[in-house]
């Protein structure tokens, strides 16, 4: 589940479990699967987070209160030693589909959407990192849809993608005691 509370710990009145109290009131979304990553989109003005999957079937979410989000039932992966998840089935009636999956896996890390002016033709697009595909993510949305996907080698896992003040994009990758790399536009 995602939870969600007041800056005091308090349960927010709005929650949509809110009058049950302690624990469901904190509950915004269920039906989530090892949510790694969470990220404001200033450009739709909405929260967009994503999960890893089981052995396929990473997830790109946007979370609305009260919604079950399938997992374990539904589910577009299988065990890791491949068998089905619970009966196997990627759609119910009362479970919300992805925004968008992966399968195979890119083992979702951090992610930023890019706002900045180093790479005008980016902006509004949501960069992701990958630790088993070692390359960053970028999705290209249509709306509240992905468009269309670009994958950045780096050759390594990458944990995190933020966005700097400089305007360029930075990742941290967690192999051979890490790095942080910064991405900046080509010369020429």
């Amino acid at each position: 589940a995602v939870v969600r509370f007041n800056p005091d710990g308090s349960i927010p009145a709005d929650n949509p479990f809110a009058e049950e109290g302690w624990p469901s009131g904190y509950v915004l979304t269920y039906g989530n699967r090892n949510v790694q990553g969470v990220a404001y989109d200033p450009m739709r003005d909405l929260i967009w987070m994503h999960e890893h999957g089981p052995a396929g079937g990473d997830e790109l979410n946007n979370p609305e209160a009260g919604k079950n989000y399938g997992w374990p039932a539904v589910t577009y992966g299988e065990n890791y030693n491949g068998t089905r998840v619970t009966e196997g089935i990627t759609q119910r009636e009362d479970t919300e589909q992805p925004v968008y999956y992966w399968d195979p896996v890119i083992a979702p890390s951090g992610m930023d959407f890019y706002t900045g002016d180093a790479f005008p033709a980016w902006q509004g697009d949501l960069f992701i990192g990958g630790l088993a595909s070692a390359k960053v993510v970028r999705l290209v949305f249509d709306g509240e849809r992905v468009a269309a996907e670009e994958w950045l080698s780096v050759g390594e896992r990458v944990r995190d993608v933020r966005e700097g003040p400089d305007g360029y994009l930075y990742l941290v990758t967690d192999m051979d005691n890490g790095k942080i790399l910064r991405i900046v536009p080509a010369e020429g």
